[in-house]
């Protein structure tokens, strides 16, 4: 990449998603209001299209190898309130209103858990 090309991703106005090898950027879904750190997840070329098209959060599933709406089967659509893209666009920080749980396993967000020691204990909420 040119120096004109860098400085314009790192600096400049234009959307310039940089994709890793796989064609992914990192997902990170934020709560708009309690700020709290939902999900973190892959985005793809036609994920992040998806999103802005629809402001519903979609992402690339890696185990299924396809497009996935968060939401689409559990109901607990992520709506889009902003994207903020970090400074060399390889990430991108959804600030999103939660229609339920974001993690699959009920609980409202993905970091459920801390570390202490050497073990996992619940984030007190």
């Amino acid at each position: 990449m040119s120096n004109a090309a860098a400085l314009e991703r790192e600096t400049g106005t234009n959307f310039m998603p940089r994709y890793d090898a796989q064609g992914l950027v990192t997902g990170i879904a934020i709560d708009a209001h309690s700020k709290d750190v939902l999900m973190v997840a892959f985005m793809d070329a036609e994920a992040v299209a998806r999103t802005r098209e629809t402001g519903l959060a979609h992402f690339h599933s890696r185990s299924r190898g396809r497009l996935w709406l968060k939401g689409e089967t559990s109901g607990h659509f992520l709506r889009v309130q902003d994207i903020l893209v970090d400074c060399d666009q390889d990430a991108l920080v959804m600030l999103v209103k939660p229609e339920g749980p974001a993690c699959h396993t009920g609980a409202r967000s993905c970091f459920y858990r801390k570390l202490a020691g050497d073990g996992l204990v619940p984030v007190e909420e």
